[in-house]
């Protein structure tokens, strides 16, 4: 029987030990891949639309209070801020605790066409949402054609 070696980096059993330390890497980062500020497990988290009319931004802010969120426009910047407190009530201790409670702060840069001025925010089920109309000259017109 002949013993075959390879050298380390072609070595099959290596590679495999190597994609397993990187499966475990993976699955121990409780956020799976960093995909960056705006990746998963940023919270809280957000979808962005536009229309026509302008941008929805929806986030999800379960167990915030509306009273605790903050919305602030400053230039061409959005910064969506607040406070989640979990806390265990009076005589109680956690047993697990699966919810952190922190203060966040989300920021979105908007395009230039919106109307910061008019900005309208509703919290619904934990759901917050914000309106951010275009300006009035960046709205699609209709014109009629006259009749010469």
């Amino acid at each position: 029987m002949a013993l075959v070696r390879f050298s380390r980096p072609f070595d099959p059993i290596n590679a495999l030990l190597n994609l397993q330390q990187e499966f475990d890497r993976v699955f121990d980062n409780p956020r799976g891949f960093d995909l960056g500020l705006s990746g998963r497990g940023t919270f809280p988290p957000m979808n962005v639309f536009s229309d026509a009319d302008g941008y929805t931004v929806r986030m999800e802010i379960p167990g915030v209070a509306p009273e605790n969120v903050a919305i602030e426009a400053n230039g061409r910047t959005l910064t969506v801020s607040g406070t989640r407190e979990t806390k265990a009530p009076e005589g109680a201790s956690f047993h697990r605790r699966e919810r952190s409670g922190a203060d966040f702060s989300r920021s979105l840069q908007l395009p230039a066409d919106l109307s910061l001025e008019h900005i309208e925010a509703s919290c619904k089920h934990g759901m917050l949402t914000i309106r951010i109309p275009k300006k009035a000259e960046a709205k699609p017109r209709q014109m009629t054609v006259k009749a010469a």
